[in-house]
């Protein structure tokens, strides 16, 4: 039986969805004004595994993950470059896609934006206004905080406490400091609404979004730590007050990526984007990292991690070259798998488990068989067994190398690895001469002919695909 720990509760507790068989779980989608970092990478690839988790377990899942397309940030950014915000997000929503693609994140069932959800958004700030559980000042609506006693239960935080520690600012218009905008008044990029031309608060924008795609209850509501307080405690907090039901059953947050003990974020400028960290590290082994460690806890990053983990995932991978791939399972393995993944995503103990299998396939040990069970558990993880290394014969790679011979003016009489090898110094060359662009082209042409190079501070190593 799944148990999962259960942020409003603190404790781990059995998993029983609201509908037998049913599942419906909302993510905080990403903010798009800036490339992904390795920080949302953890966050999209633990919630990625849940996803997977609770369809190997054979639960009708309705994944929603939103975007946040209508933010502040976005506004400057977009004024900054004399841009309308459509520009900067859609621009930014084609990163993070491209970024989701390379850590073989699964799209989610829905995936709605916030500007098409703003009728949505005002009809519950006006339900809200109407049950006196917001006002409205001058264009802006808040929401009364005190009104709701629930508040501060997600996060552990009682009113009093967050009133003795709220900061109070001068000619500030609302009734208490913890009260929260629901609307903004906007008069350059804002909306109609009741309240004259505005947009809306952060907040409102997810509880409208998960009301609208899953329903006003749902099972699992997930995200990064940081958003326990105030995002989700402000979600909750209107959700129930606009909806008159419990509106989460289950509240499930990932710990962070930290850089020198300091979590990874923009405003510390300490992030390393999705994209710079796939040039050096695939798929295979920034999930080997984030998933070695349980998703509740903390994750240092630095190179000699990832390099660990970028062997460790290669060995996982590697291990089922040239073995055929059926339907048949070592039964014994999945239900280990289970009982690991059962104990809320132990994600650690489950990989050791793949590795065991590895560790057999190589004694000869019923290899096809646990060949077949590590790709069947492994992808449930989010390994992609497709980059595993070809056996290719040296008539296949003559085959393969021959029309570089003349590309790339490389003597004939080299072998089809020293041409490669000779063509590798030459992108060093260009790297040296801080030539990006001829750097590039080179390993694009590589590519195009099934040859992957990559990059690490050992120096540069190629695989056929």
């Amino acid at each position: 039986m799944l148990k999962i720990y259960n942020t409003l509760s603190n404790k781990i507790e059995e998993f029983k969805p609201v509908e037998p068989n049913k599942v419906k779980m909302y993510v905080c989608g990403p903010t798009v004004y800036d490339n992904a970092h390795l920080g949302h990478a953890r966050c999209y690839i633990t919630w990625d595994v849940l996803y997977r988790y609770l369809k190997f377990l054979g639960y009708d899942v309705t994944y929603c993950r939103n975007v946040t397309d209508v933010d502040d940030k976005i506004l400057k950014k977009a004024d900054e470059q004399g841009v309308d915000p459509s520009v900067v997000t859609d621009k930014y929503y084609k990163s993070f896609i491209n970024s989701m693609n390379g850590l073989n994140v699964l799209k989610p069932d829905i995936e709605p934006r916030a500007t098409k959800t703003i009728g949505e958004m005002i009809a519950m700030v006006k339900k809200l206004e109407a049950n006196g559980f917001a006002y409205a000042v001058d264009g802006d609506v808040y929401f009364r905080v005190e009104k709701y006693k629930k508040y501060g239960e997600l996060s552990s935080q009682p009113i009093k406490d967050l009133l003795n520690g709220a900061r109070v600012e001068t000619n500030d218009k609302k009734e208490s400091p913890l009260d929260f905008a629901l609307w903004k008044k906007d008069e350059l990029h804002g909306y109609n609404s009741p309240w004259g031309k505005g947009r809306p608060g952060w907040h409102i924008e997810c509880s409208a979004m998960s009301k609208k795609h899953l329903g006003e209850t749902i099972d699992i509501h997930a995200g990064g730590a940081d958003l326990a307080f105030p995002h989700h405690e402000n979600e909750r907090a209107q959700s129930e007050c606009a909806n008159g039901c419990q509106f989460a059953k289950y509240w499930m947050h990932n710990g962070f990526v930290t850089i020198n003990k300091e979590k990874m974020s923009k405003s510390l400028n300490n992030f390393l984007t999705i994209d710079d960290v796939l040039k050096n590290y695939d798929t295979n082994a920034i999930r080997l990292f984030i998933l070695t460690n349980h998703y509740r806890m903390p994750v240092e990053f630095n190179d000699l991690s990832l390099t660990s983990a970028k062997n460790g995932a290669k060995r996982l991978i590697n291990s089922i070259a040239g073995i055929e791939i059926k339907d048949k399972y070592n039964k014994e393995a999945i239900e280990e798998f289970k009982n690991a993944m059962n104990e809320d995503l132990n994600t650690s103990k489950a990989l050791a488990l793949l590795f065991s299998l590895v560790d057999k396939i190589k004694k000869g040990t019923d290899k096809e068989i646990n060949a077949s069970t590590l790709v069947y558990l492994g992808s449930v993880l989010g390994f992609d067994f497709s980059l595993s290394q070809k056996e290719v014969s040296v008539e296949e790679l003559n085959e393969i190398v021959k029309p570089l011979y003349d590309e790339f003016n490389i003597d004939k009489t080299l072998s089809a690895k020293e041409a490669i090898e000779k063509i590798i110094e030459l992108r060093k060359q260009a790297r040296d001469n801080k030539d990006w662009q001829k750097s590039d082209e080179i390993r694009d042409k590589l590519l195009a002919h099934k040859i992957q190079l990559k990059d690490s501070k050992e120096g540069t190593t190629w695989q056929i695909l």
